[in-house]
């Protein structure tokens, strides 16, 4: 039996929920801002694999070989994170020694030959304790993002070889709210620029996405409707062109083999918007975006860009039920947010 028109129109939660064209705004939640120097963004609690695996496939990574390489990446990792926190300590008080010095020469109200002498000289060393930090951090993140992929490579092993990943729709949802969460962030030395499917920077169109890989891709329903959907990468044919991919929605789990041109890649890093402010889609930028609670993308426009690395997007989704055409802003994350791109309507 065919996908129906409104299949993919309904709200995805345990619970039930107002209709994704209809949207009631949620309560606003300010993040607070640390005041701490130099610290980098709250850590968010992790999940290292980017989907829940099923009891088959943790039987699978349990005799696999690669399960012990992902443990001790693991080791790799918690170790990173107590050397991340050593040197923060380390950089404590030459920072304190930098404002000490900063709210002296602003008593005297002169900066005298020697001050500036010993200024230079502290921002010297607190520029390489913030540089032996970042190193560290970079491995770290590098890491995680293999265990990721191992993780994933498994997951998928598991299902070719016939296992069945069984999801509930309020499980859904929290996956996909920590796969969105625990993206990687990408952190570059001065000067880099952010890599394909950092935020908002596109892919390559020269490179298919992978198995595995998540996206956005355009089908048409039975009466000639047409709706971005989350799906998976099954395959790609190079020869043909054309992916075979499969709706992230439980109930749906129809594979559909599209054209190019009919999937976007997902973002697979999260922009910092302190140090890589353009590679992410500035206010007033028309975008699709997921509609909370639902695996379908919808027209929208950015009313605010995340601010730190762990906000949200806020997305004005289009509504005709609203004086000015707009619903109340709603909170969309990095991951599922992507460049406008006009689809087709239903023929008349």
């Amino acid at each position: 039996m065919g996908r129906t028109p409104g299949a993919k129109n309904k709200v995805l939660s345990s619970g039930g929920g107002s209709s994704p064209r209809s949207p009631r705004p949620g309560p606003a939640t300010e993040s607070a801002s640390s005041s701490r120097r130099l610290k980098l963004p709250e850590m968010v609690n992790m999940t290292l694999t980017p989907y829940p695996l099923s009891l088959s496939t943790e039987m699978v990574m349990a005799m696999n070989a690669e399960a012990g390489t992902i443990q001790d990446k693991l080791k790799s990792v918690s170790k990173s994170i107590s050397e991340i926190e050593a040197e923060r300590k380390k950089g404590d008080p030459n920072l304190d020694a930098i404002s000490s010095l900063h709210e002296k020469v602003r008593a005297e109200g002169k900066l005298t030959p020697n001050n500036k002498s010993r200024l230079k000289s502290l921002y010297v060393s607190a520029r390489e304790d913030a540089d032996r930090e970042a190193d560290i951090i970079r491995s770290a993140l590098s890491t995680i993002y293999e265990i990721r992929s191992i993780r994933n490579e498994l997951r998928l092993q598991a299902k070719h070889s016939g296992n069945k990943e069984t999801i509930r729709r309020g499980a859904l949802m929290k996956m996909l709210q920590n796969t969105a969460q625990t993206l990687p962030l990408w952190i570059g030395a001065p000067g880099d620029e952010p890599p394909e499917l950092c935020g908002a920077t596109p892919s390559d169109p020269t490179q298919a996405a992978k198995a595995g890989d998540m996206v956005a891709a355009l089908v048409r329903s039975g009466d000639g409707e047409e709706n971005w959907i989350l799906a998976e990468v099954m395959s790609y044919n190079s020869s043909s062109g054309k992916y075979e991919v499969e709706d992230i929605d439980e109930e749906q789990r129809e594979r559909m083999v599209l054209s190019r041109r009919r999937v976007i890649p997902l973002p697979t890093m999260r922009a910092n918007p302190d140090t890589q402010p353009e590679a992410l889609f500035p206010e007033s930028s028309v975008v699709n975006a997921i509609y909370p609670q639902t695996t379908c993308f919808y027209k929208g426009v950015v009313k605010q860009p995340p601010i730190t690395a762990v906000d949200d997007y806020e997305i004005l989704f289009e509504d005709s039920s609203y004086t000015d055409g707009f619903a109340p802003p709603l909170r969309v994350a990095q991951r599922y947010v992507i460049a406008y791109r006009e689809k087709k309507h239903k023929k008349e």
